[in-house]
């Protein structure tokens, strides 16, 4: 393939990176004061660019064809799924920004920039062909990430965020390109289809030691157990549009780059990453689900149950078949709706000087005072516990399912007795906002565009999401038909 086919699979990436660079100058040139101007330019792109990858899913875009710059970058139907839910969740978020900020008199012109830059990074982080791409993908978007989580200056538990991440993500970092030089060292080459050539036959020790340090650098990023201590502090102190944020679009990036390197370049030894991968989706299961019963701030408590439902998607994962890809794909789309409904929900939590309300017991009684927002609530719970005919059921049930045909039962049956633990916490929200004596305390007044995300997202994860099954289930098998063919 030429160069110039190249630039036309790398379209979305190019219009993200030339639109963040004009919107830099205009940032530098105009100030603080064109930031919601500049937001609103930077959701166009988002919107526009998940416009140009549309047609390669929608196509089962797959082989040669979506091959670019010599095997360094991969713009199938795969990629392009993963790119529609992180352009259009990075969308959303800079939509609620402005009027969280706007508060503390923070919104700043840099935001929504790095808000591109870091959807720019995922984009390449999904494409990824080549351990190098890998790499540049993931820090550009981690460095404009360490930017964001202390972005609210004035706050102290935001900067112990930043600080906290950046710490344990250039960790998290070295543990990575530990693994990709052992990978490297012991095959010969960075490109996934020379890996997987290289590990057709036996594995050496070292190639197995770079495994097993490539997964455990990813499952930081996906903030699997035991790599998912950053997790609740950074949800916690990051100011809450960012939490939604880094909830969303950054967990579908690294779950897909983590698909894409487990089944794409070490496809071939799936037996040795298979254990890794069933112990890190069991172990997030049960401790994100135990860890959230004790929290009292629901910002964390969300962030376990981040934690609780990467353990159920990496079933899928762990499945290494296609149903198995096409199920975690579907989940994902489903959890994207759920998460940024739920945080959504946590920025409408606001006392009458527009104070956030972040403790779970100061939201009780709220389906008095605040029917709607406990409705919506409510129904967001239910369907992060997976409780049927909510739209979060089915996420959990395809799984199992492509688990139980790999003949994984034991792994289903241990993550369907696991699920119990978790809707404990998710129905004490409930019970909370319906049956406690009302506390009072949320009485702001919400903005149109988190009222408008909150319906959107609601009605998704409610019963009426199951109509959309066949459309959403041909997608994921479609991306997942990509992922296998390109082995």
């Amino acid at each position: 393939m030429d160069f110039k086919d190249s630039l036309g699979l790398v379209a979305p990436e190019l219009l993200l990176s030339v639109a963040g660079l004009i919107l830099l100058l205009v940032a530098a040139w105009v100030g603080d004061k064109a930031s919601k101007a500049i937001s609103i330019a930077a959701v166009a792109v988002l919107v526009g660019a998940s416009f140009l990858v549309g047609p390669a899913l929608a196509n089962g875009a797959v082989g040669p064809d979506t091959v670019a710059f010599m095997g360094q970058f991969r713009a199938d139907a795969f990629a392009a799924f993963a790119k529609i839910l992180i352009y259009l969740s990075a969308g959303a978020c800079l939509m609620i920004a402005p009027s969280f900020f706007d508060r503390y008199g923070a919104m700043r012109a840099e935001y929504p920039i790095l808000v591109l830059f870091a959807a720019l990074g995922m984009g390449i982080m999904v494409s990824a062909s080549d351990l190098l791409t890998l790499y540049i993908g993931l820090e550009l978007n981690s460095l404009a990430a360490y930017v964001l989580a202390s972005f609210l200056r004035t706050d102290a538990r935001s900067a112990e965020a930043g600080l906290k991440y950046f710490v344990l993500g250039a960790l998290a970092s070295g543990i990575l390109l530990f693994g990709m030089s052992l990978t490297y060292g012991f095959t010969g080459t960075t490109s996934f289809e020379g890996i997987r050539v290289a590990l057709a036959g036996d594995m050496s020790t070292g190639a197995l030691f770079g495994v097993v340090f490539v997964l455990a650098g990813l499952a930081f990023k996906i903030s699997a157990v035991p790599f998912h201590m950053w997790t609740p502090d950074v949800y916690e102190g990051a100011p809450t549009p960012v939490t939604t944020f880094f909830s969303t679009a950054p967990k579908v990036a690294a779950l897909a780059l983590t698909m894409r390197v487990a089944l794409d370049a070490f496809g071939p030894q799936a037996d040795a990453w298979q254990q890794i991968v069933i112990f890190a989706a069991l172990a997030s299961i049960v401790v994100g689900a135990l860890g959230a019963i004790g929290q009292a701030n629901i910002k964390r408590l969300l962030a376990y149950s981040s934690i609780n439902n990467v353990g159920f998607m990496l079933i899928g994962l762990a499945a290494a078949t296609p149903e198995g890809a096409s199920a975690m794909l579907v989940y994902l789309a489903i959890y994207v709706a759920m998460s940024l409904g739920g945080f959504v929900a946590v920025l409408m939590l606001k006392g009458e000087d527009g104070e956030p309300v972040e403790a779970i017991a100061d939201i009780s009684g709220l389906s008095a005072t605040r029917p709607g927002l406990a409705a919506a609530l409510a129904i967001i719970m239910f369907s992060l516990a997976g409780i049927p005919p909510l739209f979060g059921f089915w996420g959990k049930f395809v799984v199992f399912q492509a688990a139980v045909q790999a003949d994984m039962i034991a792994l289903a049956a241990i993550g369907i007795a696991a699920s119990v633990i978790g809707a404990y916490y998710y129905l004490k929200v409930v019970k909370i906002m319906y049956f406690d004596e009302p506390a009072g305390v949320v009485t702001g007044k919400s903005d149109w565009a988190h009222q408008a995300i909150l319906v959107i997202t609601t009605v998704f994860v409610s019963p009426l999401g199951f109509l959309l099954t066949p459309w959403l289930g041909a997608h994921a098998d479609a991306a997942a038909t990509a992922l296998f063919l390109a082995v």
